[in-house]
């Protein structure tokens, strides 16, 4: 989603003059009996939620007008908030920043015109804005199989690191209680559950980030910081094993130690390797 932010800055100014010049061609918007607004949800696809403030009061004098319902729950509440943010520009028009709405879940704009007294606002939706002006272009049935296995993969990935992590303590309970203690029953039980939680990690970026979009600050270096998150913790997981094949090799099979040997060079690459990409991401 944050490449449609992208897409929208840099494209503001044609994208806020192409609805600035359509609502112009309507006329007026305020209309104490609401039926005027059909018009607009005709002209804006788009369209997500109309409201009416009183920019003297600063109260909410409409009910919100969804394209197929009317909530008046939101009526009369203050709405200060709102209007101590709003930059007016001469011609009664201001636009917010994309942000996820709080009443339709979606990331939309918020465009206001002033009329008198009146300030109207309205929520469109971002994402049909820049399908309509052609600047994306959407295939629905695909987007929507895509959403659909990146929510199957994500929940199935963490209903594995939870089978993991149930086999860490089903493995140490039962060891426990049958007086088996050693190497193998600690470190075993460490490994699946630091395995368990990279995996749930990893699970919970991609629906995060493919599927309900949580986050939408525009941050080019994420794919880098989940990627770093995600290899320093199989990193543990690897030094743990690691170490525990030297305790088992120096104790049981001496002669085999470099084999050892082998395991920790290829370990200490992983380390050097990984350091030297946080290293260059981080100065770049």
């Amino acid at each position: 989603m944050k490449e449609y932010i992208e897409i929208f800055t840099k494209n503001q100014e044609k994208i806020e003059s192409f609805i600035e010049e359509t609502l112009d061609s309507v006329g007026t918007l305020y209309d104490p009996e609401d039926e005027r607004y059909k018009r607009l949800y005709k002209t804006f696809p788009s369209l997500e939620l109309i409201y009416v403030v009183c920019s003297k009061t600063k109260e909410q004098v409409s009910a919100n007008i969804y394209r197929n319902k009317i909530d008046i729950a939101e009526k009369g509440k203050d709405r200060s908030y709102l209007l101590d943010r709003l930059k007016i520009k001469e011609n009664g028009f201001a636009f917010a920043q994309p942000y996820q709405s709080s009443a339709t879940s979606n990331v939309c704009i918020t465009v206001s015109k002033k009329e008198g007294a009146a300030i109207i606002f309205m929520d469109l939706q971002l994402e049909v804005i820049l399908e309509r002006l052609g600047l994306i272009e959407k295939h629905k049935i695909f987007s929507s199989i895509t959403r659909t296995f990146y929510l199957i993969a994500g929940y199935f990935m963490m209903f594995l690191s939870g089978v993991a992590i149930f086999y860490a303590a089903h493995d140490f309970v039962n060891n426990l209680l049958d007086a088996k203690l050693s190497i193998d029953t600690i470190f075993k039980p460490i490994i699946a559950a630091t395995l368990g939680l990279a995996i749930f990690d990893l699970a919970k970026t991609i629906l995060e980030q493919e599927v309900y979009f949580k986050s939408y600050v525009k941050d080019s270096k994420i794919e880098i910081k989940t990627l770093t998150k995600f290899l320093v913790t199989i990193l543990i997981a690897l030094s743990i094993e690691t170490l525990m094949v030297v305790f088992k090799i120096a104790i049981e099979n001496y002669d085999k130690m470099v084999n050892a040997l082998y395991l920790m060079t290829g370990t200490s690459m992983f380390i050097v390797s990984l350091a030297f990409m946080i290293y260059i991401t981080k100065k770049k």
